[in-house]
């Protein structure tokens, strides 16, 4: 029997990325519970409170050159020109690193400003600095782990992740042990101290990898010579990988071309999340909340229940990933149908996983919140959260297909749309609701979202795709294995329990998927 995995050079390159996202998820997992537990809800919050702020940093010094990189090198790579594939990878870090130590010195010098005014909190001035100082790395890091993405070199950045991770822990760990073994208990400045740790060994480690990659390229660059001297050029947006390489100044024209509006996508979601961020609270109080209240609600929400729900990103991540460098070379080679296949492919697995995840969240989300966290809250958030799954994961990688295809204006004003929704939520029924409202923001938005997208991948690569086969049957599927597992013997509230009923539901959830895999009509 043959599986699309073993046949889809997508699927079949994610593995080495997905296994690596698989145990950084789990020990992420295991570090926000410490840290949770470490600091409390009130701290968790204003660690958080910083994440839309580090998301504007990242917009305009990290993300989209890494995706404006990793696209130039995947389809120079196509075309057999490997020696341009170097030339952009040094273009996106001197753009990156040049954005970065800007953004380092604004951020670092304004952060009690900010602080005060934007993030409404004066404690979190300290934790704005820590994030000011790993810009340079985040940004190098980002720009190396774009080459290797084009490069289809999935496993150094896996690497790197777990290491981060790992080191990221480490020092949390050690901090926490200093502090209290001197009977004082670590703040949040800890976690945004042991995330910039964990930045510095993830760069050392991707600078090594890429003197290695560098280098075999250079002896395999004698053998491509005659071939991309001689390769023909493409039409269209695909002259951009052929003539855009010749100078310095054309790559940054063709980095800043692809890169600006992802930039602009991502900087004005970044101040939209800032500005959600900040109203959460503000709106929690006008229901009724303290102040300490709402800010340990948000950040119980944030910092637990959100973590949870991302966990299974660690399988649909992968491949997004990877989908837009596999996009960009098929667009290259203008194999419209190697595109149809990888939206078929990409939408499909990522619906069985939201589905699964879906069940599993909705069922057992109160358990794992009362288990896991100290605040019981996070479980009930979890149960509602959880049915985002199935329009969160497949928007993911409808992006980055849409992102692959050059369309990254679609995406910006699609984000924009369905974020504007969220945060009308957000400002005129929280007061009236409670959290409750974020929530159902939450689930609206992302509907809405994955909607726009496929409509959008639709109308320019039609493709085919079974209602009854990729919905209708993972959601038979799916209550099949809830309620098998509600048969199973209790053994009380407990870990093994709970890992149990889990891993029965998979496992009948994945052998139903398995034995109507040919009933597709």
């Amino acid at each position: 029997m043959n599986f699309p995995w073993q046949k889809h050079p997508v699927i079949r390159g994610a593995l080495i990325l997905t296994l690596a996202g698989l145990i950084t998820r789990i020990l992420g997992f295991f570090y926000r519970i410490y840290l949770s537990n470490l600091i409390g809800a009130e701290n968790m919050g204003l660690y958080q409170l910083t994440g839309p702020v580090s998301g504007i940093c990242f917009a305009l010094c990290c993300g989209p050159i890494q995706t404006a990189v990793s696209r130039f090198c995947a389809a120079a790579s196509a075309q057999r020109k490997q020696r341009q594939t170097a030339k952009y990878l040094f273009t996106g870090l001197l753009l990156s690193e040049c954005a970065a130590f800007l953004c380092m010195t604004a951020l670092y010098s304004s952060a009690p400003v900010l602080a005060e005014h934007l993030l409404g909190n004066s404690r979190c001035t300290l934790l704005l600095r820590i994030l000011a100082l790993s810009l340079p790395l985040s940004a190098a890091h980002a720009a190396i782990s774009g080459y290797c993405y084009g490069k289809k070199q999935a496993a150094p950045p896996a690497v790197c992740q777990l290491l981060e991770q790992l080191v990221r822990i480490a020092t949390l760990v050690l901090i926490a042990n200093r502090m209290t073994a001197s009977g004082v208990q670590p703040g949040a400045w800890a976690a945004a101290l042991s995330l910039l740790v964990g930045e510095t060994a993830s760069l050392t480690f991707s600078a090594f990898c890429l003197s290695i990659l560098l280098r075999k390229d250079a002896l395999n660059f004698s053998n491509t010579l005659f071939l991309e001297n001689t390769s023909d050029t493409c039409s269209g947006e695909q002259t951009d990988f052929s003539s855009s390489g010749s100078s310095l100044f054309s790559r940054i024209r063709a980095i800043l071309r692809m890169s600006f509006p992802l930039a602009a996508n991502r900087l004005l979601l970044g101040l939209l999340q800032s500005l959600e961020a900040v109203q959460i609270p503000a709106r929690l109080i006008l229901f009724g909340s303290s102040s300490e209240e709402a800010l340990s609600i948000y950040g119980v929400l944030t910092g637990m229940a959100l973590p949870f729900l991302f966990f299974p990103f660690a399988l649909t991540n992968s491949v997004s990933v990877l989908l837009l460098p596999s996009v960009a070379e098929a667009q290259s080679l203008g194999d419209d149908a190697r595109i149809r296949r990888t939206i078929e492919l990409a939408l499909s697995y990522s619906l069985y996983i939201g589905i699964l995840c879906t069940g599993i969240f909705a069922v057992y989300g109160k358990a794992m919140g009362q288990l896991f966290f100290p605040d019981t809250a996070a479980g009930s958030y979890l149960s509602v959260l959880g049915w985002l799954c199935p329009f969160l994961y497949p928007a993911s990688m409808a992006a980055s297909i849409l992102n692959g295809t050059g369309r990254t204006g679609v995406t910006f004003r699609q984000n924009l749309i369905a974020l504007g929704c969220r945060i009308c939520f957000v400002i005129f029924l929280i007061p009236h609701m409670g959290i409750r409202a974020y929530l159902y923001g939450m689930l609206a938005s992302e509907l809405l979202l994955v909607l726009l997208h496929v409509r959008s991948l639709c109308r320019n690569f039609p493709f085919a795709f079974s209602a009854w086969y990729r919905i209708i049957r993972p959601m038979a599927a799916i209550a099949a294995a809830v309620m098998g597992s509600g048969m199973l013997p209790v053994f009380g509230n407990n870990f093994c329990s709970l890992v149990l009923r889990c891993s029965y539901t998979c496992i009948v959830y994945l052998l139903f998927l398995v034995l109507t895999r040919e009933m597709q009509s």
